[in-house]
């Protein structure tokens, strides 16, 4: 099934409206939440083919809306989720995190075209 929709959980405005412009100009139905417990609550209404989200987030952190949703509940089994961050992590929370992500990614790293690519990647395997 092909990659239409995707949720984007980043605070910061600069990086956030980049990558916004960049999917939704692929073709991408994108929805945007600048702090994480709106990020989670989009993530449990609906039901997305990507969730991109940040580790440092106002109001809920990425590792703890991860665990909400890729946890014991397991409540977004079909949606695949990317772990955007610059945040510097040990290896023993950054395992963690993959353990229950799709992908992890430093934001540094990675241009929208280059995200573009990934997504498209992904669209491959399903």
């Amino acid at each position: 099934m092909p990659i239409h929709t995707i949720l984007m959980i980043e605070d910061d405005r600069f990086i956030g409206e980049m990558y916004v412009r960049s999917l939704k100009k692929a073709g991408y139905d994108v929805t945007w939440m600048v702090d994480g417990n709106d990020g989670l609550i989009a993530a449990r209404n609906k039901t997305y083919d990507v969730i991109l989200m940040d580790v440092m987030l106002p109001e809920r952190r990425g590792n703890d809306i991860l665990e909400a949703l890729r946890g014991k509940e397991d409540l977004i089994p079909k949606s695949k989720v990317i772990v955007l961050t610059n945040f510097e992590q040990d290896d023993e929370s950054r395992m963690a995190m993959e353990k229950h992500a799709d992908g992890y990614l430093i934001k540094a790293e990675i241009t929208p075209s280059k995200l573009i690519d990934i997504i498209a990647q992904l669209d491959k395997t399903e």
